[in-house]
């Protein structure tokens, strides 16, 4: 796929809700599967499954709650999944930071295998959370307590890493979210540094984003990473409650602090229960509509990005708007550019 010479970007606004408290508690993740579903890896201490979803959302809280997994140690079961991706066929793997492991479900929620475990040799893991497909079908999987990024096989076969602790380029602080683009490109969200670094497909360090704090292009324990088809950037900037939008040199875009509606079941469920509406006539809604601890961000190929609102149990939905410029149509880069418009 080659990406456009250059973007007229139309705006970004804000789609719809999905899930609420009671069904989509604690969403960590998002993945996409076929017509219309949605895979939304929920994370409690109480509780961990992946709730089977679909675009258009459930109609009730009795509706469309199809489960996979369960909280336990055993065979098809997780105690604190961070990600959770899915290849072609749907079948989904799912890093598990506590058990030191990546688990596998096919897309009927059967259990397929688990490899993985602790240690700091090659091939063992000490915490793992973010994961990503290469375009050969092996899995990135950052070990965030080793401060390194392990490609394996999908079977869970070791075949490379690089990383190791430290602050300078190439290095980690506990790692945490990974996206690899469609050019083989990885971006590793380093947690811990407040940074996102871009290496190329042989694990060599290309550019970093990102400093510490609250301000435009900073970060505050950012958790999750995407790129779109166009090569924009998305960080999930957890202590910020935000999403920042960077292009695919690293200059800062836009920010996304939460536009959330009530979704489609929370809507029908409100309207058969008289006293959660009373205490929502009595809410400040300003900060109803707001992000709290995203905890991930993805986007679908309609160009759409998924903000799973990690302490709001829900997923907020945009709309990317944006037109491929030609050459032609986009002036070279200018040396010295002001505010003047034409």
């Amino acid at each position: 796929m080659v990406r456009p010479h250059g973007l007229l970007r139309a705006g970004f606004p804000f789609l719809k809700t999905l899930g609420m408290r009671r069904i989509t508690n604690f969403p960590a993740d998002v993945a996409f599967g076929a017509e219309g579903r949605i895979y939304i890896l929920l994370r409690t201490e109480v509780a961990a499954e992946i709730r089977v979803w679909h675009f258009d959302d459930a109609e009730s809280l009795t509706d469309q709650l199809i489960g996979i997994g369960e909280l336990g140690k055993d065979d098809g079961k997780m105690t604190w999944p961070v990600q959770i991706i899915a290849d072609a066929d749907e079948n989904l793997f799912v890093s598990d930071e506590a058990l030191h492991r990546i688990t596998s479900f096919n897309m009927d929620g059967e259990f397929v295998a688990n490899w993985g475990e602790q240690g700091s040799e090659d091939g063992q893991l000490n915490g793992p959370s973010g994961i990503a497909f290469d375009a050969d079908g092996n899995v990135l999987v950052v070990d965030t307590l080793n401060h390194r990024v392990q490609k394996f096989t999908s079977a869970g076969k070791f075949i490379s890493k690089w990383g190791s602790f430290g602050s300078e380029p190439g290095q980690f602080n506990m790692p945490w979210g990974i996206h690899v683009d469609e050019l083989g490109d990885v971006y590793v969200v380093d947690w811990r540094n407040d940074r996102i670094q871009k290496f190329n497909s042989d694990g060599e360090f290309v550019f970093e984003i990102g400093t510490s704090g609250n301000g435009d292009g900073q970060f505050n324990r950012p958790t999750g990473v995407a790129v779109d088809a166009d090569g924009d950037i998305y960080v999930a900037d957890c202590g910020n409650n935000r999403v920042q939008m960077f292009n695919e040199h690293g200059r800062y875009l836009q920010k996304f602090l939460g536009d959330a509606t009530l979704s489609r079941v929370a809507r029908n469920y409100m309207l058969t229960n008289a006293f959660p509406n009373r205490l929502r006539d009595m809410a400040n809604l300003e900060q109803e509509k707001l992000l709290r601890s995203p905890k991930s961000v993805r986007v679908d190929a309609e160009g759409r990005m998924y903000v799973p609102d990690y302490r709001s149990y829900r997923v907020q939905v945009y709309q990317k708007e944006a037109i491929h410029l030609t050459e032609q149509q986009l002036s070279p880069p200018l040396r010295a550019p002001t505010l003047q418009t034409v």
